[in-house]
This record gives structure tokens, sequence and C-alpha cells, in this order.
């Protein structure tokens, strides 16, 4: 499977079942913080798709102004490598 479409799928299934948001009811262009998504959370965040994917996000600069889109090109860079 692509890495994108795989990073897109986990970080889905990860916002749906962790958070309780929809990300099909959400733009892609919409920023994190717009989804309720402070720093506590982003850690969350980044410590379950590190888990689920087994990849490593340490060196990812994630912020809540980031959108929706950049979290998961930023996974599927991560996948790929």
């Amino acid at each position: 499977m692509d890495a994108c479409v795989d990073a897109a799928r986990h970080v889905q299934d990860v916002l749906m079942q962790h958070f309780g948001i929809d990300p099909q009811s959400v733009p892609a262009d919409t920023p994190l913080h717009q989804l309720r998504m402070d720093s506590l959370a982003l850690e969350e965040l980044r410590v379950i798709i590190e888990e689920r994917m087994a990849i490593d996000l340490d060196d990812v600069h994630l912020t809540s102004r980031h959108t929706l889109a950049q979290l998961i090109d930023l996974v599927g860079i991560k996948a790929a490598m």
C-alpha cells in the first residue's frame, strides 16, 4: 500500500477512535487547532501514530497550526522512509 494512503488511513482512524473527530467531515486544509488539538493532544496523537505505524516522529515539529493534510503528509513521508 502507498505510504501516503496508509498514513491517511491511520491518521483518520486515530482521530476518530482517540479524539472523536470524524476526518471525513473536516476539510483537509483545516488547522489542527480548529479541531481543538492543543499541545498535549498533539503529543498524544504523535505517540499513538508512532506506536501504530512503527515510525519515529521525534524530529517532526508538529504544531496546532499544521493542517490535517500537512499532518498526513508528514506521517506519510516518515512511513515511506
